[in-house]
Order: C-alpha cells, then structure tokens, then sequence
C-alpha cells in the first residue's frame, strides 16, 4: 500500500508530466503551422480564413476540431490536403490545427 505522500507526488508528477507533454504538442504544432500553413492562413491568400483575425472564423461550425481537423486532412475548398505537405503526419497535421485553433480562438472551449 503506497504512502498518501507517495500518492500525491505520483499525482503531481503525472500531472507535471501531462502539462510538458502538451507544451511539447503546442510547440510541435506551432512548428508545423509556420511550415505549412501559415504561407496562406497569415496572409489570407485565396481568401483562406487569417488565424489571428478573429473574425474570419465567425459562423464556423459548432464541430470546430472535428471540422477543422477533417479540412486539414483531407482538404477543403481550395486548401490542398494537408496544406500541401504530402508527407506530414495526421499528428502534425492535428498539432498544426490544435494551435491555429488556440490562436483564432483562444477561448472557444474543446471539442
């Protein structure tokens, strides 16, 4: 039987470990947004929705990750799947759109 102190330095460190882990996870999807995404989502070419203005992402659906991630995939209108990058990920991929959704739309709770 583990101490209470033993039970609660596991706790903290999980947690601790669960907060780097998604550090890491923001800072690979940031990468991976300024690699692929951000030449059209920064600038607004081909009137692809800009992350840091807010209103571009007005009226999107209630299904935000789960839309935003199947786009990122698999492509959507004039966005080629996964912005072009043939050889990324699905994990860097959903990184990139985790962190464009947190950019656009700090407060907009998850999925």
């Amino acid at each position: 039987m583990r101490h209470p102190v033993q039970s609660g330095a596991i706790a903290i460190l999980m947690t601790l470990g669960a907060s780097a882990l998604a550090a890491d996870r923001e800072e690979e999807g940031r990468q991976a947004y300024e690699a692929t995404c951000a030449r059209c989502h920064d600038t607004g070419i081909m009137d692809a929705p800009v992350t840091s203005n807010p209103d571009d992402w007005e009226g999107r659906s209630d299904l935000w990750e789960a839309v935003l991630f199947e786009h990122a995939q698999l492509g959507y209108i004039r966005m080629p799947a996964k912005g072009g990058a043939k050889d990324a990920s699905d994990y860097d991929v959903e990184a990139a759109a985790e962190y464009m959704i947190k950019t656009a739309k700090p407060d907009h709770p998850s999925d």
